[in-house]
């Protein structure tokens, strides 16, 4: 027997070394900080620049909550309308434990996320009693009720429109400053590897196997003796605390608290992430982040470039509106790409067997 034919089939030392290229963009990632590299088109300046790393940390931070929501979507089969409110629950109450109770981050960052699963506790208890569209409709009325009691700012707690500023003095000295915007950077990342791991480990536990059995035909789940309510709470509470922890670094990020955190926008941006990149895989959720978190930044400046001002109205027009730009482009990548991003290395791998 040769050496080629003792080597079984997927498993060369070439396709080995491929399954850890996670491994291998977790490094560059981390490395991006130390880099000067040009990245003209995809990014206004150097790679470590501090407005690039920001960019870079806010598509993280998406491609982490577009992976938390997705345990619900994806892997369970619940469509959410009302993601964002818990998001937006660790954001304004980490915030709002600074400014009204004068905790330090080490104690105000555990408080935000604690309240977003007490809330997620309490409304999905309530909204899971409901199933399909019902269900949906449910979580979108909470999500609503949410968002009207952050625009009213009961209080003077949430600021209204204007929303409110993160308190400098509370934060480490590390955090504040353009100047230390990597270690900003460095916290993104480390968020987008925690829900990475956990939405792993969860979907790979015996819960996550009932996850999969409910997504695919509940009844079924029944008739196994299971009860699916649980195991569906389990799942929302468990993407809330994800969500919540989103919403601090988020705030970290930015530096305050804003109502578009809480309204129904929010979620659905998260539900085009999801879609955009491939819903129920193990990657696709993050590739859609980051790409949906990145266009609409980048996009906004295109909108507003000279090439575009410089164009015919008929073109102009359409042109200069960012939301149309994405929207042309999740559309194209439905119609061409059914599976999302994720399916893009399948379905080129079964273009070349047919060849």
């Amino acid at each position: 027997m040769t050496a080629a034919a003792a080597v079984p089939a997927g498993r060369t030392p070439a396709r080995r070394l491929l399954r850890h290229w996670p491994l291998a963009l977790l490094l560059l990632l981390a490395a991006a900080p130390y880099s000067a590299l040009p990245v003209p088109g995809l990014l206004d300046g150097p790679l470590g620049s501090p407005g690039s790393l920001q960019l870079i940390a806010l598509c993280l931070v998406y491609g982490g909550l577009a992976t938390g929501y997705d345990l619900l979507l994806g892997h369970t089969g619940l469509l959410s309308f009302g993601h964002a409110l818990y998001f937006a629950t660790g954001l304004y109450a980490t915030d709002l434990a600074m400014l009204s109770l004068h905790l330090p981050l080490a104690a105000a960052a555990p408080f935000g996320v604690a309240c977003a699963v007490l809330l997620a506790l309490l409304l999905g208890s309530v909204s899971l009693r409901a199933t399909g569209i019902g269900f949906s409709m449910v979580t979108l009325a909470f999500a609503q009720a949410g968002a009207i009691l952050v625009q009213r700012d009961p209080g003077g707690l949430t600021g209204g429109e204007e929303g409110r500023a993160v308190p400098a003095d509370r934060l480490p000295a590390g955090l504040v400053g353009i100047e230390n915007t990597a270690n900003l950077y460095w916290i993104a990342l480390a968020y987008l590897v925690l829900v990475l791991v956990v939405v792993r480990w969860a979907v790979r536990s015996p819960t996550g196997l009932v996850w999969a059995g409910i997504r695919e035909n509940e009844r079924r789940v029944e008739v196994l003796g299971l009860r699916p309510y649980g195991f569906k709470l389990v799942s929302f509470v468990l993407a809330g605390a994800l969500a919540g922890a989103g919403g601090v670094v988020h705030l970290l990020l930015t530096g305050g608290a804003t109502p578009q955190a809480a309204s129904s926008d929010a979620t659905l941006a998260l539900l085009v992430m999801v879609v955009l990149g491939g819903s129920g895989t193990r990657w696709g959720p993050v590739l859609g982040g980051v790409l949906y978190t990145w266009a609409a930044h980048r996009l906004g400046d295109l909108a507003n470039s000279g090439a575009v001002a410089g164009l015919p109205t008929v073109l102009r027009v359409p042109l200069s509106q960012p939301l149309f730009l994405l929207g042309a482009l999740f559309v194209a990548v439905v119609h061409l790409l059914p599976g999302g991003l994720a399916g893009l290395p399948a379905r080129i791998g079964a273009a070349r067997a047919r060849r």
